[in-house]
């Protein structure tokens, strides 16, 4: 049984995920900052009849949180065949170029950045014991300097001076990532889940949970022949879903 750890899943899209990877028989490790939330959300799976899954605190801005939680999953297996780093924060809004503080920064790129740095590096050693080992960063096509600098896009003058950049330097992240284990099993892809209806958003999203939990799992559970160092989002390119950093 292949092994998932997901940060943030506790609720939202890091639940949903979690419920879609084990109806495939996969195992997850979902990842909460507050146990108490990772443990409520796995009586939820419980009572849908899953049962293959446990909670594991980890707070992806905290490096002590981050050590612990390789530790506890240490204890458990050898293997780790999938890592999903979900979890993050906007930062509130609004968000000025101007005014935006650098503490702001600071706490944002905290958790969007660096803390799947540090996940991603505190568990290297387990996903590299698997045979075929998917990373999926959830990003946001929002973060596309392309599309950002496009006039005729639709979300052009929704800009969040904060938020983006910091999906913007994950992407990056992810393309250095990719390109040094190009010559490995490895699959790593930066994913866009969509403008999905979360308390992330206030619920403004358009798209749903399950939609934005699809379009991620599709790229956790991908074949040998199947892409890494891309971008994805199958809402603003619903044919490839490639699109542009």
């Amino acid at each position: 049984m292949k092994k998932v750890l997901i940060t943030g899943a506790n609720k939202s899209i890091g639940f949903e995920t979690a419920r879609q990877l084990l109806q495939q028989g996969y195992y997850i490790y979902l990842g909460s900052r507050n146990l108490e939330n990772g443990l409520q959300a796995v009586t939820k799976l419980k009572a849908e009849g899953f049962n293959n899954m446990e909670a594991i605190q980890i707070d992806v801005s905290d490096e002590e949180s981050v050590k612990a939680a390789r530790a506890e999953i240490g204890k458990k297996t050898d293997v780790l065949d999938v890592l999903i780093n979900n979890a993050g924060i906007s930062g509130g809004r609004p968000q000025t170029a101007i005014t935006a503080s650098v503490d702001l920064f600071k706490h944002v790129f905290e958790t969007n950045l660096y803390g799947v740095v540090r996940v991603t590096q505190a568990f290297m050693d387990l996903l590299q014991k698997a045979p075929e080992p998917r990373i999926v960063n959830v990003s946001s096509s929002m973060a596309s300097l392309t599309l950002n600098s496009d006039p005729d896009w639709q979300y052009y003058h929704y800009k969040g001076a904060v938020y983006l950049p910091s999906k913007t330097a994950l992407n990056m992240y992810t393309l250095n990532l990719a390109y040094e284990l190009r010559d490995t099993a490895f699959k790593i892809n930066a994913v866009d889940p969509g403008f999905i209806a979360t308390d992330f958003n206030n619920h403004r999203g358009t798209g749903t949970v399950e939609e934005a939990g699809k379009r991620i799992v599709k790229y956790a559970v991908i074949g040998v022949d199947g892409p890494t160092g891309k971008f994805f989002s199958e809402e603003y390119n619903p044919e490839t879903e490639e699109i542009p950093w």
